[in-house]
């Protein structure tokens, strides 16, 4: 299933900021134009049980993207759905390739390079295309062995790695693998990925917060080590790969290198945890 929503807004500023997603759909912008939200039932992020059955469970988006010229974002909904918000709507209206096809839930999603398409992947390291982005495979994950937690797509969109939370890196495509942390011990489980924007590397961020760089992604930090009120959820690169972001679930952010502070939902009120962040031309799933 997939369906477009609209909101006028300002073209999105030439300095980076960033959005949050909540689990029921909320979106919340910071220095970043806003699209509009999936809030409500029924909504992008509720998931309907078949008849005779009305329960509605609104807990249901997993992730967000944007267009990487932040014209627009996706929700990715954990039960195989996406809504796309501003103009962000070309990449549904072209289609989807088994988008609703595949078992487990998804858990990431990664804008083409053009904007005009993504990919999603699923926790059993499935991964399906929306508009112009092709997939280049997946992988299977046995049943108890860890799941995919993410995807990041390579510049051309011609490739893309999935993490796993035990920290496992699967390349695809043009992408190239430069490490991992599979087979090593982790304090909690990773919770996202990023690639730098010459796709020459990439960040895995733990729950924890902690950072992890590979190939020329450079490490400028991480809340490792430090008390932090909410399990980290994603992490989103700077367009220029000098810094990132990372996101808690209690809608912490915390930002590293060149990346701006821009504000957070850390001790704010709200109705469902943050499950992602998204900034222009970056995009990681919680």
């Amino acid at each position: 299933m997939a369906t477009t929503a609209h909101a006028d807004a300002a073209p999105p500023r030439s300095t980076p900021g960033y959005w949050l997603a909540g689990a029921d759909g909320g979106v919340f912008s910071f220095d970043a134009p806003f699209y509009g939200s999936g809030v409500g039932a029924p909504g992008p992020c509720a998931f309907n049980l078949p008849p005779p059955s009305n329960l509605l469970e609104t807990m249901g988006c997993a992730a967000i993207a944007s267009t990487p010229g932040g014209n627009g974002y996706w929700l990715v909904n954990s039960f195989r759905s996406a809504t796309a918000f501003g103009q962000a709507g070309q990449a549904l209206q072209a289609g989807c390739t088994s988008l609703n096809g595949a078992a487990g839930y998804w858990t990431g999603i990664a804008s083409s390079p053009t904007g005009n398409g993504f990919f999603v992947a699923s926790s059993n390291g499935a991964v399906a295309g929306c508009g112009d982005a092709v997939p280049f495979g997946g992988i299977m994950v046995p049943v108890g062995a860890p799941a995919v937690v993410g995807i990041a797509a390579t510049p051309d969109g011609k490739g893309y790695w999935l993490a796993a939370s035990d920290g496992g890196v699967f390349s695809f495509g043009d992408a190239q693998f430069y490490g991992s942390l599979g087979g090593m011990r982790l304090n909690l489980p990773v919770a996202g990925i990023a690639a730098t924007p010459d796709g020459k590397g990439y960040w895995l961020t733990a729950s924890d917060g902690g950072v992890f760089s590979f190939g020329d992604a450079q490490f400028h930090g991480s809340m490792g080590g430090t008390q932090i009120n909410g399990l980290v959820v994603g992490i989103a690169a700077t367009p220029d790969g000098k810094g990132y972001w990372l996101a808690a679930s209690d809608g912490g952010v915390f930002s590293f290198g060149d990346a701006p502070f821009e504000g957070s939902m850390g001790g704010k009120p709200m109705n469902a945890a943050v499950v992602g962040i998204a900034t222009f031309g970056s995009s990681v799933p919680g």
